[in-house]
């Protein structure tokens, strides 16, 4: 029999650690699956990539997501595209870089190696395995059907790489499975509070987008923690609200959705963090600094 630790109902964070009213923004600039043809704006190019990075930290950005591509688009996971995206980056802005890691593919040795040679401050980190699908309700059919494997054996693989390099994991949680799921890393002691977690909605095989979704996975996870909503495609705006009224920390960009609220098709991802750091204030919240970004999240001070 299989021995489940009880679920954690806890604070969200200490709010004596910070002011609860600062919101770390993160902007996820270019995914792996949309292309020009679907947004004239996404960014191939460790300079296209850079460029928008930029434009997503003159709007009140203090993280961005990246994904790295070949010049053509196609997805990468090179380390030395990475190095390059890194370095374009921080060439332009201060901004705290988080790496994907994401592969539907078991051997994640390429992964590992970028999280050790290049060191961002943070990489994503799939903690569950998953139906990764999209269905057309217009043409009765999917556009892609696959399964997102993401074994306990593939997390400590990336884990260990974290951890070797001093790179904080951010936990991606497209289903409460994934988010109860952290517990026996918490105990084998490789996975250390504070945690990092995001709640990614919409993903046909994961949550849907619902506030009762939200307010479910806030209860799963261990006091202390910090949490994000990631929600993808239609509904992305109206889960940003939902996650700004629960006291969450917010995603937007070109990875999640290609739409400003207004239903116009976001020239950049700059656009894109403009309309969600309005929506932050609107609430009375205040978009994070880099440096007070890095303070929530548990980050050593730059430098440090």
């Amino acid at each position: 029999m299989t021995m489940e630790k009880p679920t954690f109902t806890g604070a969200r964070r200490n709010q004596d650690a910070r002011d609860p009213d600062l919101c770390v923004v993160t902007c996820a600039l270019t995914g792996v699956l949309a292309n020009r043809k679907q947004c004239p704006g996404i960014p191939y190019t460790p300079a296209e990539i850079a460029d928008e990075a930029k434009r997503a930290y003159d709007a009140g950005a203090s993280v961005v997501h990246i994904h790295a591509r070949n010049d053509d688009g196609s997805p990468t996971f090179s380390t030395e595209v990475f190095r390059q995206i890194r370095a374009e980056i921080e060439a332009r802005c201060p901004l705290i870089l988080n790496f994907s890691t994401g592969t539907i593919l078991d051997d994640v040795s390429e992964q590992a190696t970028t999280i050790r040679e290049v060191k961002p401050e943070i990489a994503a980190l799939n903690m569950g395995t998953m139906n990764y699908s999209k269905y057309s309700a217009k043409r009765k059919s999917f556009d892609f059907d696959m399964v997102f494997s993401n074994t306990y054996g593939k997390i400590l693989k990336l884990l260990t790489a974290m951890n070797e390099a001093g790179v904080k994991p951010e936990l991606e949680c497209f289903d409460t499975g994934h988010t109860h799921g952290v517990w026996p890393l918490l105990d084998m002691g490789v996975l250390k509070p504070p945690l990092q977690f995001s709640f990614i909605v919409n993903v046909l095989g994961g949550i849907p987008g619902h506030v009762e979704s939200l307010q479910l996975q806030q209860r799963l996870i261990p006091p202390g923690s910090e949490w994000e909503v990631i929600g993808i495609s239609h509904g992305h705006w109206r889960m940003m609200a939902a996650a700004l009224a629960l006291g969450g920390n917010v995603r937007t960009g070109l990875e999640d959705h290609l739409y400003l609220p207004s239903g116009e098709m976001a020239s950049s991802n700059g656009a894109m963090v403009e309309v969600l750091t309005r929506m932050v204030r609107d609430t009375g919240r205040t978009p994070a600094t880099v440096e007070q970004a890095r303070a929530i999240l548990g980050l050593p001070k730059r430098g440090g």
